[in-house]
């Protein structure tokens, strides 16, 4: 039986997913970040990167229904976190309720949606503030295509560009990663041919030509991290070590040299830092 790579440690951890958070792949990368955890393990799922979706408490629930069902033997006892909007409500990402849930939680999860609807409506929010002081505590924090998106120092205006027409550009995201000296770039869905011959869907649904032109309007000191379908990048933060896992590869990109890992590769975080 091979030895889980993530064993017990007062340091917090960070998943990346690519996509197929709830697929077997993601599935397997739970398993062994859950099982660093004490049973029942807390775990609270947020709302807000599809906050603005009608269907945003039905996509949380899923994701409730897979953590107890699919991951039913790490006893999860997961809370729907429904902050999905900035400013006054039920429903505020600064609401107080919220914030239970979130403090006692070992495990984090946020993933599909608008990756700049979510940093407008988390940045500087006291649930966004609850995120990263578990995460400072040692829980696990799971983030998966939108939401890995989010917490880039510059993120991806997804819809806005494929969807919308708008015209090429850059976000303000999160930055989770600046405390860790890091300017950092997260493109999920890096190889997604959902285009097939017609459309060039790959680079998170930019394609190869307009991501060029996005790359070169970045800061130079920036890093692109990008990763595969049915990927995830766990970032060890106590070993400062960040694992590959899943059926494509990571890269690290700066300027014209990329760096490429697939399953069960390591590298140290240090190589993310210009």
């Amino acid at each position: 039986m091979s030895v889980n790579p993530y064993p017990p440690s007062p340091h917090g951890r960070i998943v990346l997913f690519g996509s197929g958070e709830t697929a077997r792949v993601g599935r397997r990368v739970h398993e062994l970040l859950l099982a660093a955890h004490q049973k029942p393990v807390p775990v609270a799922v947020l709302e807000t990167p599809a906050g603005f979706q009608p269907n945003t408490a039905t996509l949380a629930a899923d994701v409730k229904q897979f953590f107890e069902h699919s991951l039913q033997n790490f006893k999860p006892q997961v809370s729907i976190v429904p902050a999905r909007y900035r400013g006054e409500g039920p429903f505020s990402t600064d609401e107080a309720s919220f914030l239970e849930p979130i403090e006692t939680a070992e495990y984090v999860f946020a993933g599909a949606g608008s990756p700049t609807y979510a940093a407008r409506h988390l940045a500087d929010s006291r649930v966004w503030q609850a995120v990263e002081g578990r995460l400072a505590a040692g829980a696990t924090l799971a983030l998966a295509s939108a939401m890995a998106l989010a917490v880039s120092n510059h993120t991806l205006p997804v819809y806005e560009i494929f969807k919308v027409g708008e015209p090429l550009t850059w976000s303000k995201g999160l930055d989770l990663f600046g405390r860790f000296g890091l300017d950092l770039t997260v493109v999920p869905h890096w190889n997604n041919n959902e285009g097939g011959n017609k459309l060039d869907t790959s680079h998170c649904y930019m394609g190869e030509i307009r991501f060029n032109e996005l790359r070169q309007m970045l800061p130079a000191e920036t890093v692109v991290l990008s990763i595969d379908e049915h990927t995830a990048c766990v970032f060890d933060l106590g070993r400062e070590e960040a694992r590959v896992h899943g059926a494509g590869v990571v890269s690290i990109r700066r300027d014209d040299e990329v760096e490429t890992y697939s399953s069960d590769d390591t590298f140290p975080m240090s190589r993310l830092r210009r």
